[in-house]
């Protein structure tokens, strides 16, 4: 080989190094905005320091405060995501480039490395059979937290690209619901005129009694002629279609499209499950205690239906658990552990069972079985890290005063947040009445609202300091 090709060969591999140096741009899956919490909460303030700019005379600079609060911080708000491009999320934004100017590196967490993924519901309005619901997703790594809320196509999308990719013990009920039965409403109105329910109007004055245990005798002609497979498949069908209406709010349509399938198959385990929870949704919507009892009857219905099924009893517990029905859900649990001993959420949801009744010795325990049971890294570091905490509680009687004295502070400062926050939105209320009656009354009124508002704003940051574990002091008195 000559001077030139050793030159050429040595240029190409030089080529080649500075392409696998560089960042490789993975294509975006999917994108959805941050939670506008923190947005908003900025807002209102400086919409407040406005006010009280504009009381003290100094209009420009209160020009100035309302400019920012009502068109950048929206804005800015708009412009930070939470971006998934197949492997990790990723947030984006003119606020992340200042947070990783001041701490060095960039808001990331890989999929492998997510912990736990919780969703919260909140009922927003209702009418009729219909609930509107709004889903607040959680996401928790040991380097990282994600937050983002239910709002549009961006969320389903991002539901539909990141959650079949994190493992299931990974996800609460309400994210495996998600993940199983969120949809596009228009493909659910098609399956909805496919399955041929009742109309709206009708569902809406239907009676809410439905008995469970019945049981559908299929004649000789109907097996020999596939008609019981039919059924059968019909009616799985309407099981699933009955959970997309339940996700989606539309609690009456659900209601009948599990009346219909437990008519074909009114033994099945799973079918009965998830027709507790509709009915316990559907409780809680209309503020119905006596279908609370029904549903809660169903649940324990489904926890003798499940038999030997690891899979639905480990969700049958925590739905009990949720529901405050620790025994029965203890009990639930168990028999998890007695046919699959090596069931990751059986052994954490027995984890929260002892930490609520105080056993911090069966807490260490649950949590170290779960550890060895657990099929990823990300999860064996959790439960190893939740045992070690509470093994060190159960150890050292200091440290366990000092984390009794944080969690206090922290309640502590929970409260003055929320007592906070009344008293300045009443305070500026009564402010913006009280001028045409009395100027005096006024002025105590804004001071007032002022006061709240720093200690509103000094509870957010004693709340973000007290909200994490204190790392143990280590003994350094004996070599």
């Amino acid at each position: 080989m000559n001077n030139t090709e050793q030159i050429e060969t040595l240029t190409a591999l030089r080529e080649v190094a500075k392409e696998r140096e560089q960042p490789r741009k993975s294509p975006r899956l999917a994108t959805v905005r941050v939670s506008p919490g923190s947005y908003l909460a900025a807002a209102s303030v400086l919409t407040f320091i406005s006010a009280l700019l504009l009381r003290s005379e100094m209009d420009l600079l209160a020009l100035g405060c309302l400019a920012t609060a009502w068109l950048i911080v929206p804005a800015l708000a708009c412009a930070d995501r939470i971006e998934f491009d197949g492997a990790s999320l990723i947030r984006r934004g003119p606020a992340t480039v200042v947070l990783r100017l001041i701490g060095g590196c960039q808001k990331q967490l890989g999929v492998k490395d997510f912990e736990k993924v919780d969703t919260h519901t909140l009922r927003t309005i209702r009418r009729g059979g219909r609930v509107k619901y709004r889903y607040r997703t959680h996401i928790v790594g040991e380097a990282a937290e994600f937050t983002f809320a239910s709002g549009g196509r961006s969320y389903r999308e991002m539901v539909r690209q990141l959650f079949p990719l994190v493992h299931q013990d990974k996800l609460d009920l309400r994210t495996l619901d998600l993940r199983d039965y969120l949809c596009d409403p228009k493909s659910l109105n098609r399956e909805v005129e496919a399955l041929q329910l009742a109309s709206t109007d009708v569902l809406d004055g239907a009676t809410l009694d439905f008995k469970l245990g019945g049981k559908k005798q299929h004649s000789k002609g109907e097996i020999e002629n596939g008609t019981a497979s039919i059924d059968r498949e019909r009616a799985e069908l309407l099981g699933q279609v009955g959970n997309k209406l339940r996700i989606a709010g539309r609690l009456n349509e659900a209601r009948e499209a599990f009346r219909r399938a437990l008519i074909v198959i009114p033994k099945d385990g799973r079918l009965t499950f998830e027709f507790a929870r509709l009915l316990r949704s559907h409780a809680i919507s209309l503020n119905n205690a006596k279908l609370l009892l029904r549903a809660r009857a169903a649940i324990r219905l489904a926890a003798s239906r499940a038999s030997n099924d690891p899979g639905l009893l480990t969700l049958v517990g925590e739905s009990l658990l949720e529901w405050g029905e620790t025994i029965r859900a203890q009990r639930s649990f168990q028999r998890v552990i007695d046919l699959e001993p090596g069931n990751f959420r059986a052994h954490m949801g027995l984890a929260n069972l002892a930490l609520r009744d105080g056993k911090l010795a069966h807490v260490i325990h649950q949590y170290r079985d779960a550890a060895r049971s657990a099929s990823e890294k990300s999860l064996i570091g959790y439960a190893r890290r939740e045992g070690d905490y509470y093994a060190r509680l159960n150890d050292d009687d200091d440290y366990l005063a000092s984390e009794l004295r944080r969690i206090n502070w922290l309640q502590h400062s929970l409260r003055v947040r929320r007592l906070a926050a009344r008293v300045t939105n009443a305070s500026i209320l009564v402010a913006l009445i009280v001028p045409y009656i009395d100027p005096a009354v006024a002025g105590l009124c804004w001071s007032l609202a002022s006061s709240s508002l720093v200690a509103w704003t000094t509870s957010l940051f004693a709340i973000r300091l007290l909200s994490g574990r204190r790392t143990p002091r280590l003994d350094t008195g004996s070599v």
